[in-house]
Parts: structure tokens; C-alpha cells; sequence
């Protein structure tokens, strides 16, 4: 069993409570982390880990999470940055608030997370970075404004910091799933039916299914697996690749 430490942000339900799962199950020590401190407990202690509450939109919280999962372990070897959030809006509607921080969480949030935990796995000669990003990372979708900058910057961050870590045995990727089976999807149902004028059971099939070749879901346990993996020694070759798990939408 290993005894690599993951930490592992947005942690406390969908995607996020997923990956936990799984990465606890290959044996490594789990540092789970999310703003909702009673839901993120409970997924920490499922897995024996360490529960971390933080608003990761803010930079001190970014510093503390890394550093107890220093001061509780002494190392950090994986890095998965799921978290994340979604406003559905035109552009000239976008409230600059809400840019500003759905841009802090989902980019701002991984550089710094990348930045902190960069100097123990350089130390250690080994780590796996996973960021999560969307299909929107590589495709744009009207009413995201916030949501799609944020994923396609997420892809720079990804590349850059596989090139500067290839030669530390870090590795970093992004995973690019489709609408996933998740409690952000859930309320983005209610969002897009009323932006759209369109019954809550159409918003699956004529939005977020319409460029799918395969129609239905992505599960979290699915994109839970493909992180395990590149978490692993046998993903050693694969740095600044862009994993879709996208049910054909851009084949």
C-alpha cells in the first residue's frame, strides 16, 4: 500500500468526494479539502484522512491547506484541484464580482496551490499534479463566460508547469470531463432551464447532451479512475496531456 499524500480540493461531494474515494482505496493518505466544513469532514473521515475547511478564492487559504498537509505528514506527493463553481450569465448580465472570483478558484487558486506544493515534490524527486478541467477548456459554450475563461486558462497553467516539472518527475495534466453526474450539474439543470425557457427535463437532452455522441452523464467514479491513474507510477511518461472524458462531444 502506498503512503503518498494527496491532497484533493473540492472535495465534499460530486467529483471531488469521488476521487477521495478512489486514491484512498490505491492506499494513499488523503488530505481532503472544500469550503463546506461539515461535508468535507464527513468525506475526510470516510477516508481516514485529514478535513481541511477552505475558500480557496482567497490566497491565505491556498498557503494553509499545503501547509497542514506538511505539518500532518511531512510531504505532499499528489495534487488534484477540483474545485470550482458555475454562474450562468450573458455577457453584458456577468456581474464582475462573480468573474473576479470564479477566476480566484478555479485558476488563481490552482497556480498558487501548484507554487506551494512545487518545492516539497521537487525535494522529493516525484509528484503528480490533476487539474481539473472541463470541456469547456477546449470548446465554448454561450452563458459561461466565467466558467469557460477560467477552464481554457487552466490548460496554460497545465502546460507550463509540465515543462518546468519534467525534469523534478513531476507531472501535470488536466482532465476535461463533460456535464458530469454532480451536484454542480444539478443546479446548472435549474439555471439553464430558467436563462432558456426551457423545462428542467429538456435542459439534459437539447443542452448538455446535444453535441454528445454518447447520451447520457459521465459518472464521477469514471474521471475518479483516469485520476488514480495518472496519480500513478505506471502515468510516469504523461505530462501536459489533456485527458476528455467527453462522451464523443468533439470527435
Amino acid at each position: 500500500m502506498s503512503q503518498r499524500v494527496a491532497i484533493v480540493t473540492g472535495a465534499a461531494g460530486g467529483i471531488g468526494r469521488a476521487v477521495v474515494q478512489r486514491l484512498a482505496q490505491e492506499g494513499h493518505r488523503i488530505v481532503a479539502s472544500d469550503r463546506r466544513a461539515e461535508a468535507v469532514a464527513a468525506v475526510a473521515a470516510e477516508a481516514d484522512g485529514l478535513a481541511v475547511t477552505a475558500d480557496l478564492a482567497h490566497a491565505r487559504d491556498c498557503r494553509n491547506l499545503v501547509d497542514a498537509a506538511l505539518a500532518a505528514y511531512g510531504r505532499v506527493d499528489i495534487l488534484v484541484t477540483n474545485a470550482g463553481y458555475q454562474h450562468i450569465a450573458a455577457i453584458d448580465e456577468f456581474p464582475e464580482a462573480v468573474w473576479e472570483q470564479m477566476l480566484a478558484v478555479m485558476l488563481t487558486a490552482p497556480f498558487l496551490l501548484t507554487k506551494h506544493v512545487w518545492p516539497a515534490m521537487k525535494a522529493q524527486g516525484w509528484g503528480r499534479i490533476v487539474n481539473m478541467g472541463s470541456i469547456h477548456s477546449v470548446t465554448a459554450s454561450p452563458l459561461k463566460v466565467g466558467y469557460v475563461s477560467a477552464k481554457h486558462g487552466l490548460l496554460g497553467l497545465t502546460r507550463t508547469a509540465a515543462r518546468e516539472g519534467a525534469e523534478f518527475g513531476i507531472t501535470v495534466n488536466a482532465l476535461l470531463p463533460a456535464y458530469t453526474r454532480t451536484e454542480l450539474v444539478e443546479n446548472q439543470i435549474a439555471d439553464q432551464a430558467r436563462t432558456r425557457n426551457l423545462p428542467p427535463g429538456e435542459v439534459i437532452q437539447q443542452v448538455m447532451l446535444a453535441r454528445a455522441a454518447i447520451k447520457r452523464l459521465v459518472e464521477p467514479d469514471e474521471v475518479a479512475a483516469l485520476v488514480a491513474y495518472l496519480c500513478s507510477d505506471a502515468a510516469a511518461a504523461i505530462t501536459g496531456a489533456t485527458w476528455s472524458i467527453d462522451l464523443g462531444w468533439t470527435a
